[in-house]
């Protein structure tokens, strides 16, 4: 009985100390049910009567459910893509990307990526509705255009959209994929484009490989989830979730060790685990008093196929820890 009391207490002490370190090892999300199949999830939001997910694919997926477990298709945003898209983009084939969803002023804005793969043409594009249910009669996207976008040159790419608003009301959007990094431009809560043109993106983190930024608000901080490494690879995938805090929107973002993001720092939050390979594109729900975050991994049950996956997320320490 004393061996086992001694085990239980040094496994207590174990999981207590990586909860408090920011990670967690062995981490399994929730078990999900239908169609759970899905690249680049948007922040899940609600309705009130259900959940939605946006993803990645021709005319941007749609994926709903009652309950956060089971999972059903609604349908595409798009039928065909937006005109300006093929306009813009000459390589653009009507693949959309890393879509993120935000409700204001009682209207949603839906933002999607447009470009090539490797590729610095691309734009991050805005469409909106006053619903998200299609069966009501309201319900209809309307696309508003270019949000902003980057050419051969410039110090970012602008894909993968993540948007956020502040407890103020201001609305903001962090952008990002390799070239020098993830940054930051103030959007118009009315129009849901960008509120100054004249000023530059703020310049959020680096690494050699970085992209899907999350941006959320949690007490008096915010935080900036990104991935390092490389996505769309199946099981070779090597996606792993880093995390920094700051005090203002604008940043600097810091990991616990108080390295910049900015200059290649970030703390461990989520990594492969048994057949949840390349966990990636975070995004923060805050639901009847529980903050879940939610993902994509490449099951290796499923030959590599990406799925949606959601856990729990606890703040000790104001830091965001994966739930066991």
């Amino acid at each position: 009985m004393k061996s086992v009391l001694y085990s239980l207490l040094c496994g207590i002490i174990v999981s207590q100390a990586l909860e408090a370190a920011g990670a967690v090892e062995n981490f399994s999300p929730l078990n999900l049910q239908g169609l759970t199949f899905i690249h680049d999830p948007s922040t899940i939001l609600s309705d009130g009567q259900r959940y939605y997910v946006f993803g990645t694919g021709a005319g941007i997926p749609v994926r709903t459910s009652a309950d956060l477990v089971h999972w059903e298709g609604a349908g595409t945003v798009f039928a065909k893509p937006p005109a300006w898209t093929l306009k813009q983009i000459p390589d653009f084939r009507g693949h959309i990307w890393a879509p993120d969803v935000v409700q204001v002023h009682g209207k949603y804005f839906l933002y999607y990526s447009v470009s090539t793969f490797g590729k610095q043409v691309s734009a991050i594009g805005l469409t909106t509705s006053p619903r998200l249910d299609q069966t009501m009669t309201n319900f209809l996207w309307t696309d508003v255009g270019v949000v902003i976008s980057s050419a051969k040159g410039d110090a970012y790419n602008t894909i993968d959209p993540s948007v956020l608003q502040d407890h103020d009301g201001r609305l903001w959007l962090a952008f990002g994929s390799y070239w020098q990094g993830i940054f930051l431009i103030e959007l118009d809560p009315e129009s849901g484009l960008r509120l100054d043109r004249q000023t530059p993106p703020a310049h959020l983190a680096w690494n050699n490989s970085i992209e899907a930024a999350c941006l959320t608000q949690h007490g008096k901080y915010y935080y900036l989830f990104v991935n390092w490494g490389e996505c769309c690879k199946g099981t070779n995938s090597t996606y792993q979730v880093r995390v920094g805090r700051a005090e203002k929107i604008t940043g600097p973002y810091l990991d616990r060790d108080g390295n910049d993001l900015a200059g290649g720092g970030g703390t461990l939050f989520l990594q492969s685990s048994g057949h949840y390979i390349g966990p990636g594109h975070i995004g923060i729900l805050r639901d009847h008093g529980t903050d879940w975050f939610s993902y994509h991994y490449y099951d290796a049950m499923t030959q590599g196929r990406s799925r949606l996956a959601l856990g729990k997320l606890n703040w000790p320490d104001d830091w965001p820890v994966p739930a066991m």
